[in-house]
């Protein structure tokens, strides 16, 4: 399966992993001082070096309402009426007056992503002169493409999460004290959203069109690998249907679940930072009281018990939808030989075969029943969770609109992320089924057998 498509699979993804740590790692210990001489920023945003050097004395002029204010005191332009108001009545109009300067691509974006894009390079370059194999565009290039592109989708979700605290501010701050806030400013923050949600959208489409293509080439390597093999092969039970049916089935469910696990992970390495900065806001926790970053911890525990219970009342599952395989493919086999073999395929044989077919069928829709009424009962009680958690704030008056926004929307990617399990375990067990198969498939090929080094049809290699 991997060793078909992929450069030495287990040193592959091993380097892959440990290059990754290794850039986290090597942005916060050099980021800033490799930005001055790196960074393309000085040239897309060539005032933004000035104002970030003088910023620290810069003052508000008495009347102006800047956002910056806003945001560093306690609105002191404010009517003095709101002084006996809650302690974040403020903060809506700070925050909606800053809400009119988001911009998605800032100098700092502009840094991150050059440096994303440089390790990435990097990565493919080792690759390049490393064990390069036929398929290198394919397993490796167009690998880390789509991670780029997941990274990019979940850096437009953290900024939709920014908008979303400034937006709601906006409305709060118009329902509650109106005329105070101008067309300008409501537009503006609906037309930012708009440039940044259409460019978002062409590029998950073409993210989808790109991955369908990218796992059409694993299976036509897995395809390729197999028929190498095929004298060897050939005779193992239900051989054709593992080339064939199971190679079609792991790469359409690669296409979808590696997809969605590679987006909780970037979402988790995104989200969960933001996520903690956030739970300063929560003045304590139902039951626990003051925790530091409770909000991630709840997201965690609620997610692991929730994928615990699952993983228990489903274990069962792989094993039953492995049996069903064998039955069908029996069934199958017998059919087949009917066609051509007049004595094959008789009703007393077709009836006993068949009758395993629905054994398994029927244990399988038994232990189904028990499996989805705990991931129904888990998936829609754990949507309470986040307003439970801010029960005590809320009811203290310490969240405004969008801070309850922003963290709704954090909490919930992060808690969605670390659900990554849980909601697709039914896409889990049909993969660790077809995983069951095509290893105890590929048993029969020696273990030190190389991949083909050229493809089979017409075109160029790996195409």
């Amino acid at each position: 399966m991997f060793r078909s498509f992929f450069p030495d699979p287990k040193l592959f993804f091993s380097s892959a992993v440990i290059w990754m740590l290794a850039s986290v790692l090597l942005w916060f210990a050099i980021g800033e001082p490799a930005r001055s001489v790196l960074s393309i920023d000085r040239f897309t945003h060539p005032v933004v070096s000035a104002p970030i050097a003088d910023q620290p004395t810069t003052e508000d002029v008495p009347g102006t309402p800047d956002p910056a204010a806003g945001a560093a005191q306690t609105n002191p332009n404010a009517p003095a009426e709101t002084e006996s108001e809650s302690p974040t009545a403020p903060s809506p109009t700070a925050r909606a007056m800053a809400g009119a300067e988001l911009n998605f691509l800032t100098a700092e974006r502009v840094w991150l992503y050059q440096y994303v894009l440089m390790t990435a390079l990097l990565f493919c370059v080792f690759w390049y002169f490393y064990k390069r194999n036929e398929w290198y565009w394919w397993s490796v290039v167009s690998s880390t493409i789509i991670l780029l592109v997941i990274y990019f989708q979940v850096q437009v979700s953290e900024f939709v999460n920014e908008w979303s605290g400034s937006f709601f501010n906006v409305i709060q701050l118009a329902l509650t004290q109106p005329g105070s806030v101008t067309p300008e400013q409501l537009y503006g923050l609906t037309w930012t959203i708009i440039l940044v949600t259409i460019p978002s959208v062409l590029v998950a489409v073409g993210l989808a069109f790109y991955t369908s293509h990218y796992v059409f080439r694993w299976r036509k390597a897995m395809n390729f690998y197999y028929m190498e093999h095929w004298p060897k092969i050939r005779t193992t039970e239900g051989a054709a249907q593992r080339v064939q049916e199971d190679t079609m089935r792991f790469a359409a469910i690669m296409e979808d679940l590696g997809t969605a696990f590679f987006d909780s992970l970037i979402t988790l390495v995104v989200f969960l930072p933001l996520l903690w900065n956030l739970s300063a806001n929560i003045s304590e926790l139902p039951i626990f009281g003051e925790t530091p970053g409770g909000l991630v911890w709840v997201a965690l525990v609620g997610a692991a018990a929730g994928t615990a219970l699952l993983a228990l009342v489903g274990i069962k599952l792989p094993g039953l939808n492995f049996n069903n395989q064998l039955v069908e493919a029996a069934y199958r086999k017998e059919l087949v030989f009917g066609e051509d073999h007049p004595d094959r395929a008789q009703p007393p044989t077709v009836r006993d075969l068949f009758a395993n077919v629905q054994r398994n069928y029927f244990r399988l829709y038994f232990h189904y029943t028990y499996f989805n009424l705990a991931r129904y009962g888990y998936t829609n009680m754990v949507g309470y969770v986040p307003l439970l958690v801010m029960a005590p704030s809320i009811l203290a008056g310490t969240l405004t609109m969008g801070l309850y926004q922003q963290i709704q929307i954090a909490f919930n990617q992060v808690f969605s992320s670390f659900q990554f399990f849980a909601r697709a375990w039914t896409v889990i067990v049909e993969l660790q089924s077809v995983i069951m198969r095509l290893r105890t498939f590929e048993s029969y090929i020696p273990r030190d057998q190389e991949p083909i080094k050229a493809s089979v049809g017409s075109g160029t290699p790996a195409e």
